[in-house]
């Protein structure tokens, strides 16, 4: 059975930094693309960031383009999200998730492109 298990999350203050990280089980995802997205109250889940299976490959939402910096580790099948300068408006459930297992040549950036999801963990930034 796949599972994703994400860790790092918390409550921090405006322009302070996190660390998330996602460890998946279940099969291997050496092939597969990885992306964190996240969810704030009464919105939609938005695309945040996302890697390629060869991790050589990036894509980050606009909002978060140059503070935000996604990574993974193949041999610990797991994947980060180093987010630096946080906003309140950073505030959100951040998900990471997987793709098949043959990974496109550039990471999607919708949640279709993604097959199997974390719990979440919550992030908040106070101002």
């Amino acid at each position: 059975q796949v599972q994703l298990v994400e860790s790092g999350g918390g409550l921090v203050q405006a322009g302070d930094s996190l660390r998330l990280s996602c460890v998946a089980s279940g099969r291997t995802f050496a092939g597969s693309n990885m992306a964190w997205f996240r969810q704030a109250p009464g919105k939609e889940r938005e695309f945040v960031a996302a890697i390629s299976w060869s991790g050589d490959r990036t894509s980050y939402a606009d909002s978060v383009k140059g503070l935000f910096f996604i990574s993974r580790e193949n041999a610990k099948a797991t994947v980060y999200l180093q987010m630096n300068s946080l906003k309140p408006e950073d505030t959100a459930v951040y998900y990471c998730a997987v793709g098949p297992e043959r990974g496109t040549y550039m990471p999607g950036r919708r949640p279709n492109d993604y097959v199997y999801w974390g719990q979440g963990t919550q992030v908040t930034v106070s101002s």
